[in-house]
């Protein structure tokens, strides 16, 4: 019991004694700039990849040699990566907007 007692009362008094941690201040235009940078980044990339899906479509459509099968599925490839393409990039332009929307807000100078 002692022994709770005495290791109770030192966490008590490290708690009391111990010197605050003061965080770092940051500039909002520098996360800003990074998060659209990491932005950029993923929407450059998820266009090549999407660009690939529809040439690997057309591939597949134009090789289908009238295989109803093998047609339909190039279809759906080019579709669906168009479809990708455009989420992708209406979330480009969202994400400026709410960047431009943000900047003007708070005040963000980049």
């Amino acid at each position: 019991m002692r022994k709770l007692v005495f290791l109770q009362s030192i966490f008590l008094t490290s708690l009391v004694v111990a010197t605050p941690a003061f965080a770092q201040t940051a500039e909002v235009g520098q996360i800003q700039s990074f998060i659209q940078s990491v932005i950029q980044v993923m929407v450059t990339l998820s266009g090549f990849i999407a660009a690939g899906f529809i040439v690997w479509g057309g591939v597949g459509y134009i090789t289908s040699s009238g295989n109803p099968e093998s047609l339909e599925k190039s279809k759906k490839t080019i579709l669906y990566s168009a479809i990708g393409l455009t989420l992708v990039l209406g979330a480009f332009v969202l994400s400026n907007m709410v960047s431009q929307l943000a900047s003007t807000a708070f005040g963000a100078g980049m």
